[in-house]
């Protein structure tokens, strides 16, 4: 049997590493150039807006706990939930976190506290502190309205990449009419950050490589991570 000589495994560990330098440069500058055009925001935009929307009021309303609180994130998610709840005063509200062996129901408690204080009524909000992701929150919720899920209407708050993965998660555990409410941000008015006037201010000159080159490489993680999602969801059937 022959053995490579560690000159042949040399020469063969840094043609891979020129490999995998070459692979990865060529992919950061990808995304950089990406980074300049609207098309991560396409994407991300899609995610948070392709699924089908409810063609009847909602009668139960999921707010996904995400990052929990406090968080940017769990306060969007609670300021869009509280927004549904108020404008359909008959909903049931669930929040779906998983629980923390540290601090119980907190974070939980701490969303609810959030809905209550934008006036949301405490005998609408129920917990869903069992699930450990996505798919098993849906099943969690899915049995809680065995008899009813075919005809019960679900709206699902959620960030924006996520909602097209969660309203095909809890499609697939049987409920029939889901739709989402995905929590865009709402960004400050360019005009009021951006120098139109020629001024000798401290004003943003250009937006582009101040704000939106970072924001959309943002993005282009987001989505990223999003698409990786949903293939694993697609490959154990989950979706």
């Amino acid at each position: 049997m022959n053995i490579p000589n560690s000159t042949a495994i040399k020469d063969f560990c840094k043609k891979s590493l020129k490999k995998f330098f070459l692979i990865n440069g060529i992919l950061f500058a990808l995304l950089v150039f990406l980074s300049f055009t609207d098309l991560p925001y396409y994407a991300y935009h899609w995610l948070g807006t392709s699924s089908p929307k409810l063609k009847k009021q909602p009668e139960l309303i999921v707010l996904l706990g995400g990052s929990g609180m406090p968080s940017p994130d769990g306060l969007i998610r609670c300021y869009y939930t509280a927004k549904a709840a108020t404008k359909f005063p008959a909903t049931e509200i669930i929040i779906a976190l998983p629980f923390n062996e540290t601090d119980s129901l907190r974070q939980l408690s701490l969303m609810a506290h959030e809905l209550v204080l934008r006036g949301i009524d405490t005998s609408r909000i129920r917990f869903e502190p069992i699930g450990f992701n996505t798919h098993s929150q849906a099943e969690n919720i899915a049995k809680r309205y065995e008899k009813r899920k075919t005809s019960l209407s679900v709206l699902i708050v959620t960030s924006p990449e996520h909602t097209y993965r969660a309203v095909k998660t809890f499609a697939a555990v049987g409920f029939k009419q889901v739709g989402g409410e995905p929590t865009f941000e709402n960004p400050v008015d360019e005009s009021k950050v951006k120098d139109n006037e020629k001024t000798d201010d401290a004003r943003v000159k250009s937006l582009s490589l101040r704000y939106n080159m970072w924001s959309y490489l943002n993005y282009e993680l987001l989505v990223l991570r999003e698409y990786a999602a949903i293939s694993y969801y697609w490959l154990k059937r989950w979706i």
